[in-house]
């Protein structure tokens, strides 16, 4: 694979960042998992950088008995937490290296511990309608599609009426600032109604690594166009005592601007 070589904003179609996004979590995968695991943990759903844990905010709702399934699982840190909580729950995620990764932490745990995972796109789930009472995806797939909407859509197809479908994504203000955890990333520079996405390509010019933007209004009409209704809109803030930088997150950024976006939706009854 070649090298990326230069990091701009362009457009990127729906293909080329499957394509691209794809390509990159594979060979990444090992390497995200051993940079992040720890912050992560192998059985946590936290739901960002600021390290707001599904266990304190409980967003999701009851879990016990309930069918549940994770889109861009990565190594399924989530989907094992809910698993612990008596759902009964299905990873999935696009990337078989991402897979790989979580089927590897669950030979390390006892068989009550596992999860199943799943290979598919979030945008094309590979379950009949009305399969689950929980959808949840904590960073995964809503960053990294062309389009969001229709990811929405295909949650809101597999819940069952008055189901809950609970994702975290990054601010939309963050689009406006240098992802920059010093103070760089402190001064706005671009535009917010800027939608053109993020793109790593290579010398050929060919996308190596992609993310989209959304307004803040975009993402709620995306979620009240699936048939969602948006119960509730977290903006994490930084806690005091949490010290440790991640990419473009720091403590420094993260107690002046918000980083993280946590929609909690439920599917009309």
């Amino acid at each position: 694979m070649s090298e990326p070589t230069e990091a701009l904003r362009r457009p990127a179609a729906a293909g080329e960042t499957v394509q691209a996004n794809r390509t990159w979590w594979d060979s990444e995968a090992a390497g995200y998992y051993a940079e992040h695991g720890a912050f992560l943990g192998d059985e946590d759903l936290v739901w960002g950088p600021e390290r707001l844990r599904e266990a304190d905010a409980r967003l999701l709702g009851e879990l016990a008995g309930r069918r549940v399934l994770e889109i861009g699982a990565g190594s399924g840190q989530g989907a094992r937490w809910v698993r612990a909580q008596g759902g009964e729950v299905v990873a999935s995620d696009l990337s078989a290296g991402m897979i790989r990764e979580g089927r590897g932490v669950n030979a390390a745990l006892p068989p009550p511990h596992r999860v199943p995972f799943v290979q598919c796109d979030g945008r094309s789930l590979p379950f009949p309608d009305s399969t689950f009472d929980v959808v949840f995806t904590a960073y995964g797939v809503i960053p990294f599609v062309a389009d969001s909407a229709v990811v929405l859509g295909e949650a809101a197809r597999v819940l069952r009426p008055g189901g809950r479908f609970v994702f975290s994504t990054t601010h939309p203000i963050r689009w406006a600032f240098h992802d920059d955890p010093g103070p760089g990333g402190l001064t706005a520079t671009h535009s917010y109604f800027d939608l053109t996405p993020y793109v790593e390509q290579d010398s050929t010019r060919r996308a190596t690594y992609v993310e989209h933007h959304r307004t803040l209004g975009e993402l709620v009409r995306q979620v009240t166009g699936a048939g969602l209704r948006l119960v509730d809109l977290v903006e994490p803030e930084w806690p005091e005592g949490h010290d440790e930088t991640w990419g473009g997150w720091s403590p420094l950024r993260g107690r002046l601007i918000p980083g993280t976006a946590v929609f909690v939706c439920e599917l009309h009854a």
